[in-house]
């Protein structure tokens, strides 16, 4: 089989806001504790923070981190988790019914993404709490002093403001699991009013306002539509969700729908822009909305697991999804499918960072990476610069859900600055390999940086054995060709120098 990606550097997506590399870390099972914050582990310092999993994260180069959640905000009080910490209380965390002891919060959580070098997506509460809570946060986090709540930060040990820039304006607040539901028109008021009260403390913020959590829920469309009609004027982005497995009625054979459901999230992506777009003309606004998907991954291996999860313990191992090579391929297909969308979505959260659904998993010991640290890894540290605009030319296949898919999956990354182009490239068909060809129009090649396939292993193998690795791909080029031989069911990383 063969397959061609012929790429222009005058055809252009857009450049690469690289916050679409961000993750998520919520108050959730062992992601704080025991994941980035435990005390007394061999790595860890005198913060409680494990040095193990920081290098870790440094390798995914994150560059910013949603907190503190996730389902978790909407029935937190973030005054719990500032101050001398023996005189925080406990509480209960109504939304994954564990104990919370709040030894982690604002501070310990922004010490942490200094070290691990990364920035804060901070969500606010407007499940069970609202207006001032939210500019008061913003007042203590940002204000630079003479005020109560300020003042109350320097108390606490941090002098300077954290001057922090993007800001979630709740979670998921059209899915009835979540404390404090609203009506789409109950959250676009609110969200609107908590924004003006925001930018009244500091008016240099990004908001995210809540899409909808799903595109399977009843009220997908009608709530992006009455959200963006309450706040429109004073918001930046809107959020979408998406987790993908096999659920209900997949068969969990069925690799070759599997691997399509990227095709999915490219038609979410795209009907929430239309949306965007509609209020846009409606409102004959010079202004857009863009994108914030804020939560996505694979999330389906812990179900069961879960059911069983006894309630009120403190860091109880939940979600705690053990990722296989197929989900490595379609995590690298999702990645791909923000690239080609990256006009529009700006800022992106791997769902999570640590334990929880999560790239790197933690024992008492030590750290090991799943299989879908290895594709996130690459595209996040390689994928710079101007996302060009892919024309791909190869055979397609049908399933289940999907109409047409194709074999190839792939896209082009030029960092003009630097001279470099990456390209990202995955096999879908299980049984041949695929001759690709890269095409340059208007680009020279000088020298391939680094190839490497990511392939061989039974699609439900997981990385338990610390046996997953990179491998070296054999690469043949000329001045504007670049050829390689993919194997079946393989993810592809080329990188190669150019010039004009």
């Amino acid at each position: 089989m063969k397959g061609k990606l012929t790429v222009d550097p005058s055809s252009q997506i857009s450049k690469i806001d690289e916050r679409i590399y961000g993750s998520f870390i919520e108050q959730l099972g062992r992601a704080v504790y025991d994941g980035i914050y435990q005390p007394g582990q061999a790595t860890a310092d005198k913060d409680g923070l494990r040095q193990d999993v920081i290098d870790a994260i440094k390798k995914l180069n994150v560059p910013i981190v949603r907190y503190p959640g996730g389902n978790f905000v909407s029935q937190y009080k973030w005054e719990d988790g500032i101050g001398p910490k023996e005189d925080r209380p406990k509480r209960l965390d109504l939304a994954w019914r564990s104990i919370e002891t709040n030894e982690f919060g604002i501070h310990e959580f922004m010490n942490w993404a200094e070290k691990v070098g990364t920035k804060a997506n901070m969500a606010v509460n407007l499940g069970t709490r609202g207006i001032m809570a939210a500019a008061n946060l913003v007042e203590y986090c940002n204000f630079p002093g003479g005020s109560y709540w300020s003042d109350l930060r320097k108390k606490n040990g941090q002098e300077k403001p954290y001057n922090i820039k993007t800001w979630c304006l709740g979670n998921e607040m059209d899915g009835p699991w979540e404390i404090g539901q609203k009506t789409a028109y109950e959250y676009g008021h609110l969200a609107n009013e908590a924004a003006k009260a925001m930018r009244a403390v500091d008016d240099s913020l990004e908001l995210v306002a809540c899409g909808s959590s799903s595109m399977d829920n009843p009220t997908f469309g009608d709530w992006e539509r009455i959200v963006l009609d309450q706040c429109y004027d004073n918001v930046d982005y809107l959020s979408l969700h998406r987790y993908y497995g096999f659920y209900n009625d997949d068969d969990p054979t069925d690799l070759k729908n599997y691997l399509g459901k990227n095709v999915d999230l490219d038609q979410f992506i795209k009907g929430v822009v239309a949306i965007c777009d509609a209020e846009k003309a409606k409102r004959r606004s010079d202004k857009t909305i863009n994108l914030s998907l804020d939560e996505w991954n694979v999330w389906y291996h812990s179900n069961e697991a879960d059911t069983k999860v006894k309630p009120w313990q403190k860091a109880p191992h939940m979600l705690e999804d053990i990722y296989n090579f197929e989900d490595a391929l379609l995590v690298g297909s999702l990645l791909i499918t923000l690239l080609k969308n990256s006009d529009r979505v700006k800022i992106a959260c791997l769902a999570q960072l640590v334990n929880v659904i999560a790239p790197i998993m933690t024992t008492d010991e030590g750290v090991w990476y799943q299989s879908i640290f290895y594709p996130f890894m690459q595209v996040s540290n390689y994928g710079k610069g101007i996302a060009l605009a892919p024309k791909v030319d190869v055979k397609t296949y049908k399933s289940r859900e999907f109409p047409e898919v194709p074999y190839l999956d792939s896209i082009a990354t030029y960092d003009d600055q630097n001279g470099e182009m990456t390209i990202f490239a995955e096999n879908k068909n299980q049984t041949d390999r695929l001759e690709f060809t890269t095409e340059l129009r208007d680009l020279k090649v000088t020298d391939v940086i680094e190839a490497t396939q990511f392939y061989g292993y039974d699609p439900k193998q997981d990385n338990r054995d610390g046996k997953m690795k990179l491998q070296p791909l054999k690469v043949n080029m000329d001045s504007n060709q670049i050829s390689a031989d993919l194997q079946p069911l393989s993810w592809n990383m080329i990188r190669v120098k150019v010039n004009k």
